[in-house]
This record gives C-alpha cells, structure tokens and sequence, in this order.
C-alpha cells in the first residue's frame, strides 16, 4: 500500500529544491538516479537550459486559469521526476507556474522516480517507466488523476519516430522542435481537461 500523504509530506521537494539539487549534482559531475555518464550529464545540462526557459517564458491560458481558479478546497501536486529527463524539463516549470499562480489552492512537490520505484510502478505508462508523472491528491493524499508523461499527441508522434529510426539523437532533436513550436499549449490543454475531471468528480 503506497502513503501518497507521507511521501508527499516526507519525501517531496520543492520545484526550488528540486532544480537546487539537480544543479548541485552537476556541479559533482552527477546527475539524479544511478547513470552519471557523460551522456546523462550532458542530457541534464541542456535540461537545466529548458527549464530556465521554459520558467520566463510560460504564459498560463485562459481556460487553465479559469478552471484552476474555480477548484474549491486543496490539492497537493505530486510529481514524479528525474533531472536528466527531457520530457520532464520541457513540462515541469507548467506544474510550477500553476502552483505559484493559486498557492492557496495546490501544494507542489517533487519525488525522484529512481529513489521511488514502488510509487512509479503503480503509475507505469504501457508497461514503462515514463516520467514526468502528475498525480493530483486531495488533501487527505487520495489519487484522483495522474497525467503524463507527455501530451498524447507528442506521444503519438514519437511512437511514429521510433519506427522510423533508431537514431536517438535524431529523435530527441525532433521531440524538442515540437515543444519549442508548440510553447506548452498542448501540455495546458491536457492539463485543463484534468482540472476539469477534478472539478466534475467533486470538488470539495
């Protein structure tokens, strides 16, 4: 039986805490998790660079607003993360704006997947261990939705990239053009849609 309240409470960090230690660990040559290859260090630096500018340039939309705006009682943002991971740094800083914009609404926290693999393992995505991972608890820590790891458009299109080749490098780089052009949208628009269930599921 997972506690999603004693993790939350225990073991989360802050979106501050999280990029203070995925900087740190840089700065030892180390990234999160077990692989501190050069090509995961290199992977986790340009993740800082998408973080940081994804952070000053996202804009929360109307209807995202709207619909956070209208959540009555409190909601804790659990986030089930690693630094190296591209996915997680073009979507994490969404989760952080929307928590700075309504504090007295939601609670975000972030977990690290490698250091929680039992709480990854009953959120898997086909069978993997896909992160970025949202889970919205109420605040008695109860799971009423998760979202990821990414929107299903990109994931759609990626599963299309991998049968095109095997080329990892070509794939991210296609990966990162869409989050560029797309500018977090797609990823807000999901992410009002799981408002919105909260909302219709009953809003305490």
């Amino acid at each position: 039986m997972i506690e999603y309240s004693n993790i939350f409470v225990n073991e989360g960090m802050s979106y501050s805490a999280y990029r203070n230690l995925i900087n740190e660990l840089l700065l030892a040559k180390k990234t999160t998790g077990e692989d501190d290859s050069e090509a995961m260090l290199h992977y986790t630096k340009m993740n800082v660079q998408r973080m940081s500018r994804v952070d000053k340039t996202v804009k929360l939309n109307a209807d995202l607003l709207d619909s956070l705006n209208d959540l009555k009682g409190k909601y804790r943002f659990l986030v089930i993360s690693e630094g190296w991971c591209g996915d997680a740094a073009q979507i994490v800083p969404v989760f952080d704006k929307m928590a700075s914009s309504f504090p007295d609404k939601i609670s975000l926290k972030f977990v690290l997947r490698d250091q929680n693999l039992p709480l990854i393992d009953a959120h898997l995505t086909n069978g993997g261990r896909a992160i970025p991972v949202l889970l919205i608890l109420d605040d008695e820590g109860t799971v009423l939705c998760k979202w990821g790891p990414r929107p299903q458009i990109l994931q759609s299109l990626l599963a299309g990239w991998k049968k095109e080749s095997t080329d990892m490098m070509l794939i991210a780089e296609r990966l990162h053009g869409w989050y560029a052009k797309d500018k977090t949208q797609t990823t807000q628009q999901e992410l009002n849609a799981l408002v919105q269930q909260v909302l219709v599921n009953g809003n305490s």
